[in-house]
């Protein structure tokens, strides 16, 4: 199993434009507090010696917790930053959509 490089950390665009899921940030710091806690729980079952099929469906859990995290923020994004660029700065659009369009392609590479 071969692993990609990690991209580089991006920043905004404006540094005075916040990120397209500042609206949301809460929400999803809210349900990020929760998988966090999913994942303990699921540390605990290893230590604990808990059944195969139960350790796997909460990680199954936890694993579309995240998801839908990703799919949140891929939402705030598109409705945010790519449709900002889309209405102000055709060039940088066409990066975005780009970005976006790697960004797919990674994530549905399973």
């Amino acid at each position: 199993m071969s692993s990609s490089p990690v991209p580089p950390r991006r920043t905004h665009d404006r540094q005075s434009q916040a990120p397209g899921y500042t609206v949301h940030k809460s929400d999803h710091l809210a349900r990020l507090g929760k998988i966090e806690g999913q994942i303990r729980g699921i540390s605990r079952m290893v230590t604990d010696d808990r059944y195969c099929i139960d350790v796997l469906t909460q990680i199954t859990a936890a694993s579309r917790a995240l998801q839908e995290v990703a799919l949140g923020l891929l939402d705030d994004h598109v409705r945010a930053c790519v449709a900002d660029a889309a209405r102000t700065n055709p060039a940088q659009a066409e990066e975005k959509y780009t970005e976006l369009n790697d960004t797919l392609r990674r994530a549905l590479r399973l």
